[in-house]
């Protein structure tokens, strides 16, 4: 690999102390984040205005009523006899929130004394079959299992490692290291080193740290200084000193990079689109999306990890965001490039044609 010709993240590491890991961060707050022109900083810093906070901006809650007991026996029903009644399933899974779902392996065992997963194997096939069964998945057994994928696969998927550790939070990354470690017998840290060489593992084993400055308020006088090191760093010399862009992009808060406005010609592909992912989590997904239904051929992979993991975070602002870059609806992307109980099941995390 091209020195800085990756992306960053991947963090090993307990909680903080007193700080509980976060099984089911799917609901967790995170609030879209707003997007500014780049440019290097060669004047005063213009403030940013905090972000509001908009409520909950997922599109798939949790269902009022829902029994597991009820819905175990819904989904044995479905695939039960000739035949697989896949919009049962459809309805089902797509009005449940993550932490209705998950309970249903449990409940569907103790019930029928069968594997959830198995017999969903057997009955299903292809991209439906993925998506199903990662909803299925607590966040971050679904992303460790995305990480190791994106590890071990053919080829490393820089961009996947970038998504999923640029994106979540220091309990969730905590997470991940936690369950990473139990599934696959070494720590994410470890994986990551085995797989990536100079600044990219560098930077991605900061990111695995979990351990990035949370705090919502902004020294204005600092992300100054630091936006100043960074032009220093990086477009105001020949070469590009990678340790300030990690030192500064791995441990500062969100919003203090937000503030920072960390231009767009970062010096380095994975740089560059770490802090995409920060100044405007929802635009920076909604152009994930677009990549990966874009030309010949679905990246089905990621796809379904964006529209699983973000339908209870962001979703209304990755289809705002969508609609202002692509001048047409997320809902109307995935209806042109996906089809059947797939694009049905696709359109339920979607949640609106707006």
């Amino acid at each position: 690999m091209q020195p800085g010709g990756g992306m960053p993240q991947g963090y090993p590491g307990g909680p903080a102390p007193g700080q509980q890991p976060m099984p089911a961060y799917p609901g967790a707050p995170n609030p879209s984040m707003p997007g500014y022109g780049g440019g290097v900083p060669t004047g005063p810093t213009p403030p940013v205005a905090p972000t509001a906070n908009k409520g909950y901006r997922g599109s798939i809650k949790d269902l009022p009523g829902a029994d597991p007991l009820r819905d175990v026996e819904v989904l044995r029903k479905a695939m039960k006899g000739f035949g697989t009644d896949e919009n049962a399933i459809i309805e089902l899974l797509g009005t449940r929130s993550n932490k209705q779902r998950v309970p249903l392996k449990a409940a569907y065992k103790t019930t029928y004394g069968k594997d959830l997963f198995s017999d969903l194997k057997s009955e299903l096939k292809g991209d439906f079959e993925d998506l199903v069964l990662a909803m299925l998945k607590t966040p971050a057994h679904f992303d460790a299992s995305e990480l190791k994928e994106a590890i071990s696969g053919a080829g490393t998927d820089e961009a996947c490692l970038i998504e999923i550790l640029s994106s979540r939070s220091n309990a969730e990354i905590q997470e991940i290291n936690k369950v990473y470690k139990a599934e696959y017998g070494k720590s994410l840290e470890d994986a990551i080193s085995g797989d990536t060489s100079g600044h990219f593992r560098r930077l991605l084993i900061s990111l695995s740290q979990g351990n990035r400055d949370e705090k919502e308020t902004v020294d204005i006088s600092l992300a100054k200084q630091e936006a100043q090191k960074l032009y220093a760093a990086g477009e105001n010399k020949v070469g590009t000193d990678e340790s300030q862009f990690n030192a500064i992009l791995c441990a500062r808060s969100k919003p203090h990079l937000r503030q920072v406005q960390v231009y767009n010609h970062a010096p380095s592909v994975f740089f560059f689109f770490s802090v995409k992912c920060i100044k405007n989590t929802g635009a920076y997904f909604a152009e994930r999306l677009h990549k990966a239904m874009q030309g010949v051929g679905t990246k089905d992979r990621t796809l379904i990890r964006i529209m699983v993991s973000r339908s209870e975070v962001d979703m209304l602002d990755i289809r705002q965001e969508y609609l202002r870059l692509y001048g047409k609806s997320l809902y109307t992307a995935i209806s042109g490039d996906t089809s059947g109980d797939y694009k049905k099941l696709l359109l339920k995390l979607c949640g609106g044609s707006d």
